[in-house]
């Protein structure tokens, strides 16, 4: 009975051992994972993703990396600008194991490295700008801060992806002197703004009364031209009305009795003129002999006579004697 209880226990111990060893040698390494491996305190081999199985007691997992992109947070520091300003920036970095067995015997611990490493570069870059600079030149340090990484991370196996600064605090009394600043500007923008409205608004105007003018002017030189054009029609009908009228006069006095009608009518508006000078005052002036009525009658009829060309006309009829003259 107690050699079987012994045997027993045997037995179990060496299931124990049994699943120790295989504990110890069967190892799963998980997706973007790997494991570095030293046999007897050498570097053996780098584990992938996968089941693998360890040589007992010789084969030893060193070091586990993550093979994914890792973001690493850089701590807020004091950087001095070109114009001496101290200003608070903190960051965060993204990097990258590319490959393990470097990452593992390149550096002792490059996460702490990389953090350091981008904190000095971050202070070298931002004092070779002035504090206004610095909102505006992010991409550009961010840019700066990577590339000087990235070259001295090479030999570790990291590939440092991006660099993005989070944060700049300038002190209290910059960011207030910046306030002012700032608000200054955005005055000077709207009276800037405001006065070129005015401006325009004086052009526009002084414009549209220039073009009122050009208008008015055209339209009264138009007017004046239809005016003239108007008159200048006018004077043609009438003097037109007239030719015709003194043409048909003319032909009238050719024609037989024409010269006695002339005769006749030369007298009656002789006549009529001495009767409306009669009207017009309370003294009337009569020549000494009404022969200088057939005088004045025949020095018309002479006129007429020249003007149609009649030699010969019939004589004029004799006055009557003159009535006595009286006022």
């Amino acid at each position: 009975m107690g050699e079987m209880t012994g045997g027993l226990i045997v037995v179990l111990v060496l299931a124990v051992l049994v699943v120790i060893v295989i504990a110890k040698t069967a190892v799963v390494v998980p997706q973007q994972s790997a494991y570095i491996v030293e046999r007897l305190g050498k570097y053996s081999g780098t584990l992938d993703a996968g089941f693998h199985i360890l040589v007992p007691f010789m084969d030893v997992i060193r070091y586990r990396h993550t093979l994914k992109e890792m973001a690493i947070d850089i701590p807020e520091q004091v950087c001095i600008t070109r114009d001496n300003v101290q200003v608070a920036v903190d960051g965060v970095l993204y990097m990258k194991v590319l490959n393990p067995q470097r990452a593992s015997y390149g550096i002792s611990d490059f996460i702490f490295a990389i953090t350091q490493l981008a904190q000095t570069t971050l202070r070298s870059e931002i004092g070779k700008i002035e504090l206004d600079r610095t909102f505006e030149e992010r991409t550009n340090i961010n840019i700066s801060v990577v590339h000087e990484l990235d070259k001295a991370s090479e030999p570790w196996g990291v590939k440092v992806l991006r660099y993005e600064i989070k944060n700049i605090t300038p002190p209290k009394d910059v960011l207030h002197a910046m306030e002012k600043q700032m608000r200054a500007e955005r005055e000077k923008r709207a009276t800037i703004l405001n006065s070129e409205g005015v401006r325009d608004s004086a052009i526009n105007q002084a414009e549209g009364e220039k073009q009122q003018i050009i208008k008015a002017s055209e339209a009264s030189k138009q007017q004046q031209i239809n005016e003239a054009e108007g008159k200048a029609a006018a004077i043609l009908s009438v003097a037109s009305a007239t030719a015709e009228g003194i043409r048909k006069v003319a032909e009238s006095i050719q024609a037989p009795g024409g010269y006695q009608a002339v005769q006749l009518r030369v007298a009656e508006q002789y006549i009529g003129q001495f009767g409306n000078l009669a009207k017009e005052g309370n003294t009337l002036i009569l020549p000494a002999t009404l022969s200088d009525v057939g005088s004045m009658i025949s020095l018309a009829m002479n006129v007429i006579r020249q003007g149609t060309g009649a030699d010969s006309a019939p004589p004029l009829p004799k006055s009557p004697p003159a009535p006595p003259a009286h006022s």
